[in-house]
């Protein structure tokens, strides 16, 4: 069935309001939400023109489609930014988290700190930013701390607390640093008065609190208190200071918001400036994940609504470089054409832009072919070598006291293991527990076969050991004429020191130098090879017996002699009886005729 013939009944029930419409899939998990000025014509228009290969699955998966209709355009907006907080539907647009960035906290408490902290905690306290720059955080910090002796103790000064004597004051009081409000030296009127004037000065209303400050000094002044008239004047100066290093971009601008859009493929950025009496005070840029096609005007209504909420702005202008979809309401748009706001709007732009391009170049950066590039780059220089080592071998051999002699070679492509080339080897002309002979004869096998059948040389060869293992493994390379066209290194595994053909002294990279890392990924990797192997050929061994040298008994005919009478011995002792009821009479025969021999 069509989508639209599937939900026509819906469709036509749909009322010509605003509101918010949610596509809900057989398990009744909501897709996707939707704002809407006129909900029947919104939702209508999903079925009524081609749409995206997203958006046709996602109207593939819906099975029902439900609404809330609200009294305004403006709620709207609010109610679909909520519900997308609240279910996180998988089709919306995915908000990046910047939980990392720093914030300002006002703590709900009496006499309430000041701080800065990366984690919002829902207890009624009050939080600033958040701040792209930790540089800004500890400025504004330091700024209040200079400015107010605020407590910086956890201390409950509850009313009763202070009464009854609980506290003492703290070094921070002798410093100068806090007036004490622990035992009662700072009322708390005069606490809440320095608050207030922190909040404006986070809010940006310097000048505010530049004016409140100079009425003070000069009450102080008349009344002849001139001690107290200075350290207001101090303070004035400390803001004029910081108010001068702000970065001003108008004489006439009070307060606005300033947002501006940059796209890319499936990503949107859309930067943020609040600016207060001409002077810019915060920033931020949102990085939006679009998962179906969703048009620049409804991005950026979700983006300015979010980032309005999150910093809890009332400014009453908005300077956008397009009107988005849906307005809130009571709050101006403007659109410039000219003039300073048009400068701010491109200042705007610029720092979208500026921040697309280093997102873009961060996952350039950090893609597995950048990154292993940049790896192998390293290891090529580190180890001195002619050219990128794009493919590297590793050689280790495995034996327990002298038994089944195995080697191991391990192929890396591009830093990572290609297991279909690993090879095993069995030694064949080194009799007993000789680590460099055995090194010496898989060495001249391996890549004997190889020059035989033309393959591709590595450009680093391996060898776990160190230099006894390398000197064999090189007389090989010598005899096969490589020494020039391959780079060979030995890893010893106490010291990790790295050993070079003709050269005693080894080198010691760093221990977290991923040249090194890479190195040991191998040996690691051709040690674990070379152990499985060596397992295997030791477990045929020990399940060997006298029953695989006699011709005409097979696997399962010893499988189901040794199950019955568990060991050759008893099988010897066995009856012809015993032997005929369990494998006939022709391989009984054949049984005994070997033993009696």
């Amino acid at each position: 069935m069509a989508p639209e013939a599937k939900f026509k009944s819906i469709l036509s029930l749909l009322p010509d309001k605003p509101g918010i419409y949610q596509f809900i899939d057989s398990s009744d998990t909501i897709l996707y939400v939707g704002k809407a000025k006129n909900l029947k014509k919104r939702v209508t228009s999903y079925f009524s023109k081609n749409q995206s290969g997203k958006t046709t699955v996602l109207l593939r998966k819906t099975n029902d489609i439900r609404h809330i209709v609200v009294e305004n355009e403006s709620d709207a907006l609010l109610l679909e930014n909520n519900l997308i907080k609240k279910h996180q539907p998988r089709y919306n647009i995915l908000l990046k988290d910047d939980k990392t960035f720093p914030w300002i906290c006002i703590k709900k408490e009496r006499f309430p700190r000041v701080f800065s902290t990366r984690n919002q905690i829902r207890d009624g306290s009050q939080y600033f930013g958040p701040y792209t720059s930790g540089l800004m955080v500890k400025t504004l910090i330091t700024l209040i701390g200079q400015l107010y002796k605020l407590r910086t103790c956890s201390l409950s000064l509850t009313e009763s607390n202070i009464s009854a004597g609980k506290f003492k004051v703290c070094l921070e009081y002798h410093l100068g640093n806090c007036k004490a409000p622990c035992i009662g030296l700072q009322p708390e009127a005069d606490y809440n008065e320095n608050l207030k004037q922190i909040r404006d000065i986070l809010k940006g209303n310097i000048s505010t609190v530049i004016e409140h400050l100079k009425k003070q000094m000069t009450e102080f002044s008349q009344a002849l208190q001139y001690e107290d008239a200075q350290i207001i004047k101090e303070k004035i100066e400390i803001l004029s200071s910081f108010r001068s290093r702000s970065a001003v971009v108008s004489n006439t601008i009070k307060n606005v918001d300033v947002f501006a859009i940059a796209q890319e493929s499936d990503n949107a950025y859309v930067n943020y400036l609040k600016v207060v009496n001409g002077a810019i005070i915060q920033a931020l840029t949102i990085d939006l994940k679009i998962r179906i096609d969703e048009d620049k005007e409804a991005i950026l209504g979700f983006a300015i609504t979010e980032i309005r909420q999150r910093l809890s702005s009332d400014s009453p202008e908005l300077l956008v470089p397009f009107k988005p979809d849906i307005l809130i309401d009571k709050v101006k748009y403007s659109v410039p054409l000219a003039g300073e706001k048009l400068k701010l709007l491109e200042l705007a732009e610029r720092n979208a832009i500026y921040y697309k391009l280093e997102q873009k170049k961060k996952r350039m950066e950090h893609s597995p072919q950048v990154r292993t590039g940049k790896n192998l780059e390293k290891l090529k220089n580190d180890l001195h070598m002619p050219e990128l080592p794009l493919h590297i071998e590793c050689f280790d051999n495995s034996y327990i006291m002298g038994t089944n002699p195995v080697a191991a070679c391990v192929v890396f492509r591009s830093a990572q293991p290609c297991k279909k080339e690993y090879r095993q080897f069995n030694i064949k002309t080194v009799v007993g527990p000789d680590d460099f002979a055995s090194m010496e004869e898989v060495i001249y096998r391996r890549y004997k076969r190889m020059l035989e059948e033309e393959h591709g040389l590595p450009q680093l060869i391996i060898v776990d050991g160190g230099k006894g293992q390398l000197s064999s493994a090189m007389k090989s390379i010598d005899k096969l004429g490589l020494r020039e066209r391959v780079t060979v290194i030995g890893i010893a595994k106490k010291l990790e020191e790295i050993y070079f053909p003709g050269d005693s002294v080894p080198l010691y990279l760093d221990k977290n130098s991923i040249s090194l890392k890479i190195i040991q990924h191998l040996r690691n990797e051709a040690h674990r090879f070379g152990i499985s192997f060596h397992r295997d050929k030791r477990s045929k061994e020990m399940t060997k017996s006298d029953l695989d040298e006699i011709k005409g008994i097979g696997g399962v005919t010893k499988s189901i002699l040794l199950k019955h009478f568990g060991s050759v011995e008893k099988i010897r002792n066995a009856s012809d009886t015993e032997l005929e009821k369990i494998i006939g009479s022709a391989k009984t025969a054949i049984l005994i005729s070997y033993f009696k021999k």
